[in-house]
C-alpha cells in the first residue's frame, strides 16, 4: 500500500471482495454451514434482484453501483414481487432492499415468511481513538514547519517499508462538522493524531518518523505484522468456501471474514490454523431469534 492524501480521518484499511473461492480437501464450506436443514435465518437489509437471465436472487457479497445494479448471490425461491413494495426496474433489471427470512440448505434461501421493508441494524462499533495518553496540553505539532501532507506522506511511506510495520490510522483532533471550514480541516495534518503500530523496535521506529513528521504522533506495539495478516487475508480465501469479504482491521489486528453462514465449527477450525481470534468470522444470514 502505497502513502496517500487522506481526504477524511480514516486510513482506509485493504479491503478484497473475494465472491468466489477455490476449495480444497481442507476447505470448510460456509454454503453448507447449517447443522440444522430447519433451522431459520434472517437478512435484516439485503438487495433483492431479478435479472434477464436469471431470477431474485440474494445480493450477499456486495452490490455493484450501476444503472441498473448489478450482484450475484443464491437464488431465493418463493420470491413474488407481488408482495413487496418500492421495487425498480430497468433494462430488463428489477431490484430492490428488504428484510428476508427462510430456510437454507446450502444453496438457496426458501422463503418462510413473506419479506418486509429493510430493518436497520447496527453494525459493529470501531475505535479509531488514540490509545496512547495524551501529552500534558493537549495533542498538537511537536515541530509546525514539518506537519505537512508531504511530512505524513513520508512518515507513512517509511513504516509502511519496515517489516515490524502492522497498521497505521489517522485521528481528527475535534470533529470537523464543528469548524468554521469542515472540508478543509479534514486535510489540516495539524489536526490529527497519526497512529502507528508495529510489532517491534518501537522506539527506533518513533525516532525514525520523528524525523520526517512533526505533527502528534502515537506509536503502540501489536502482536502480528500488517504483512502476515495480509496473508492470512489471501489464504483463508482457500480455507473456507464461500467467502463474501475479506479485511484487515489494522487498529485491532485481526482480519475479517464475511460469510454466508458463520458457524462455531468453521470459528473453531480457523482459530486452531491462525490463532484464537485471529480471524473473525461475519455471516450474512443470522439465525432468526
Amino acid at each position: 500500500m502505497t502513502a496517500t492524501r487522506f481526504s477524511s480521518f480514516l486510513l482506509p484499511t485493504a479491503l478484497a471482495l473475494l465472491l468466489a473461492s477455490c476449495g480444497s480437501d481442507t476447505t470448510v464450506s460456509s454454503r453448507n454451514g447449517s447443522a440444522d436443514d430447519d433451522a431459520i435465518y434472517t437478512a435484516p437489509s439485503a438487495t433483492v434482484l431479478e435479472g434477464r437471465e436469471h431470477g431474485p436472487q440474494l445480493c450477499l457479497g456486495g452490490v455493484q453501483e450501476s444503472l441498473p445494479p448489478q450482484c450475484g448471490g443464491p437464488d431465493i425461491v418463493g420470491w413474488d414481487w407481488d408482495d413487496v413494495d418500492d421495487e425498480e426496474s430497468v433494462s430488463g433489471v428489477t431490484w430492490g432492499e428488504y428484510s428476508v427470512t427462510g430456510t437454507w440448505d446450502g444453496e438457496r434461501l426458501t422463503l418462510t415468511e413473506k419479506p418486509g421493508p429493510p430493518v436497520e441494524t447496527k453494525g459493529p462499533v470501531h475505535d479509531f481513538s488514540t490509545p496512547c495518553e495524551a501529552p500534558e496540553g493537549g495533542w498538537q505539532p511537536v515541530d509546525p514547519p514539518r506537519t505537512t501532507h508531504a511530512a505524513q506522506d513520508s512518515a507513512l511511506s517509511y513504516a509502511q517499508e519496515q517489516p515490524e510495520f502492522a497498521g497505521a490510522w489517522l485521528d481528527q483532533l475535534n470533529p470537523v462538522s464543528e469548524r468554521d471550514n469542515p472540508e478543509e480541516s479534514a486535510n489540516d495534518p495539524s489536526s490529527i493524531v497519526l497512529n502507528l503500530r508495529f510489532t517491534e523496535e518501537l522506539a527506533r521506529h518513533e525516532a525514525e518518523v520523528r524525523r520526517r513528521w512533526g505533527g502528534a504522533l502515537c506509536v503502540t506495539p501489536a502482536d502480528h505484522p500488517l504483512s502476515q495478516l495480509r496473508a492470512i487475508q489471501t489464504e483463508v480465501g482457500s480455507d473456507i468456501e464461500g467467502v463474501l469479504y475479506s479485511s484487515v482491521d489494522q487498529v485491532n489486528g485481526v482480519v475479517d471474514l464475511g460469510v454466508v453462514i458463520a458457524t462455531q465449527e468453521m470459528q473453531r477450525f480457523l482459530d486452531e490454523k491462525y490463532g484464537e481470534g485471529l480471524v473473525r468470522l461475519s455471516g450474512a444470514l443470522q439465525p432468526k431469534t
